[in-house]
This record gives structure tokens, C-alpha cells and sequence, in this order.
């Protein structure tokens, strides 16, 4: 597909998606949204993409949160319908393993765009905040939830009613950012940890995500009984055997995804 506010680039088969709106500094408007839930569909459903990595163009922004002239717009309905909550609803449970490679400002819908990727690697020169309060709205696209359950209920609060914004090395500490690494290492640190993802078989990639996603909305009880189960799908696999025969045999595996 041809992207008008996207750059998709595909190696190793890691897709690289970079949102290219530098002049704005790769605010989201309704364009690029709607581009970016189309790119997740045709990622979902494409055997040779097995990670997927989403960054920001220039040196300035990852996403520095919505286009606040179209937030300016926005009406009760919309707010109902919020589309940016459903993109990245659908970007959490993509069955593929997914890292934000946070370059600049991940604001408002960035740093919530971030947090919906399931690892954050951030350049020693980000910088993440939810300063919607500043507008008279709040963090509506999974910011006041996916934060809560990053970094505990208690720093959520501190971030969003205050609306500061915090660097790299506080976002590692209080648990916002998986690393920090040089700016120049960012996309091969996150190509690094993408392929090293992708050589474990790729079922059990996509089961152990969604087990780990649904801990989050259950009780442990039922969050064990979801990780059995998914166990048991597992062990009837062909890449179970491959994986185990692999092992025994001291080479390598070679995953089908069967």
C-alpha cells in the first residue's frame, strides 16, 4: 500500500513504520490514524512480517500527540467513537510483537501510542508526557489506563493532573521505558531486540502476548487458567516438536509457525 503520512520499510522481516509528518512533528491527525489502522491490518494478516518497529521521522518528535487544531473540532460523538482508542486497542492485541523506537517527544497520542506497544526503547534524548489536561480534556486513547497498569496509580496521577513531562531516565526508572540508549544506537537497538524476537516460534510469541495482555484484565485465577490452556495449544504443535528436537540435538530450530 501507498502511504501519504507513513514510511514502511521491511528488513529481516521486521517492518519499520515511521509516522512522516516531521513539519508538525508527526502529530496525529485523523489522516494518519486512519493509515495507521489500514497498515495494521495488512501487518496482521502478512506471514513475512514476524515484529513490527514504530518510530518517528526527524530528530525532534516520535509523536509530539494529536493535531490540536482537529482535537479543537471534536465534538460529544467523537468522543464516543474515539478512533484513536480503537487504533491502538488494535495495535496491544497485534499478533506480532511490536516496540516503539521513541526518538523525540512522545506526547498526548504518542506517549499513548507508545504505551500500546508492548516494549519501549527510547533515545537519551526523549521525552514522555500526557499533558491533555493542559487542553481541558484527558488522556482519551488509553492513556489514564494503559499508564496505570505501566507505572501504578499513584505516578498516573502525579503525570496526568500535573501534565509535566519527564525524560528518558525517569521514564526507565518509574518503569515507562524498557531501556535508554545513545540516539544514534536507537533503530539497531530496536532492530536488535526485534530480531531476537523473532527467532522464538512465532505461536508461542502470539499466545504468550495475549496471555500476558489478558493478566491485566483479570484476576489471577482466571489469567492462570487462560496461560494453561494456551500451554496446551502449544504442545500440539509442529514447532514444539521442532523446538524441543532442536534442543536435543544442539542446532538450531526452524520455526513454521505450525
Amino acid at each position: 500500500m501507498t502511504y501519504q503520512n507513513l514510511l514502511m520499510e521491511i528488513e529481516n522481516k521486521i517492518a519499520v513504520i515511521t509516522i512522516n509528518r516531521p513539519d508538525v512533528r508527526n502529530a496525529l491527525d485523523n489522516e494518519t490514524v486512519t493509515e495507521i489502522r489500514a497498515c495494521l491490518k495488512s501487518l496482521e494478516t502478512d506471514p513475512d512480517i514476524m515484529a513490527v518497529i514504530f518510530t518517528g521521522a526527524g530528530e525532534k518528535a516520535f509523536i509530539a500527540g494529536a493535531d490540536i487544531r482537529g482535537v479543537q473540532q471534536k465534538t460529544f460523538l467523537d468522543g464516543l467513537v474515539s478512533d484513536m482508542q480503537a487504533l491502538y486497542t488494535e495495535l496491544e492485541n497485534l499478533g506480532k510483537p511490536t516496540i516503539a523506537a521513541v526518538n523525540g517527544f512522545a506526547l498526548g497520542g504518542g506517549c499513548e501510542l507508545a504505551m500500546a506497544c508492548d516494549i519501549r526503547i527510547a533515545s537519551e534524548k526523549a521525552k514522555f508526557g500526557l499533558p491533555e489536561l493542559n487542553l481541558a480534556i484527558l488522556p482519551g486513547a488509553g492513556g489514564t489506563q494503559r499508564m496505570t497498569r505501566l507505572v501504578g496509580k499513584g505516578k498516573t496521577k502525579e503525570l496526568i493532573f500535573t501534565g509535566d513531562i519527564i525524560r528518558a531516565d525517569e521514564a526507565e526508572k518509574i518503569g515507562l521505558a524498557n531501556k535508554v540508549v545513545p540516539a544514534d544506537q536507537l533503530l539497531a537497538a530496536s532492530m536488535e531486540m526485534a530480531e531476537k524476537m523473532i527467532t522464538k516460534g512465532p505461536l508461542a510469541l502470539r499466545l504468550a502476548k495475549m496471555a500476558i495482555n489478558a493478566s491485566s484484565e483479570t484476576d489471577i485465577h482466571t489469567g492462570l487458567l487462560i496461560e494453561k490452556l494456551a500451554q496446551s495449544i502449544l504442545y500440539t504443535t509442529e514447532d514444539k516438536h521442532e523446538g524441543t528436537s532442536a534442543f536435543l540435538e544442539k542446532r538450531e530450530a526452524s520455526f513454521q509457525g505450525r
